[in-house]
């Protein structure tokens, strides 16, 4: 059973740092891209950054911020590290695994990041 498990979502203030975890299960890690997507209410969801299973990283537009990902594949996890998060970094994030080469996707279940004073 394929499980991909987020943390580190809660409420910070503008301009505050937060780190999200995805913990994936089930899946062979290395050979999956990793990605953080986003969504916020009323509004589709977007890629944030992903990483390769090369280790290649690219980061979207929609985060105003800097933002840096990261991946583990000894333990398995891959993170976010989101500085001078603004309110409209608000959103619930999901982690992301997609296969290499099949393209077999798997989303995690979200994880709420809160940017408000």
């Amino acid at each position: 059973q394929v499980q991909l498990v987020e943390s580190g979502g809660g409420l910070v203030q503008p301009g505050g740092s937060l780190k999200l975890s995805c913990a994936a299960s089930g899946i062979v890690f290395s050979d999956n891209h990793m990605g953080w997507y986003r969504q916020a209410p009323g509004k589709e969801r977007e890629s944030v950054a992903d990483i390769a299973s090369s280790g290649i990283t690219n980061y979207a537009d929609s985060m105003k911020g800097p933002v840096t990902i990261s991946r583990d594949n000894a333990k398995n996890t891959v993170t976010l590290q989101m500085n001078s998060l603004k309110p409209e970094d608000t959103a619930v994030y999901y982690c992301n695994a997609r296969h290499r080469i099949w393209y077999t996707t798997y989303w995690g279940q979200g994880t709420q990041v809160t940017v408000s004073s």
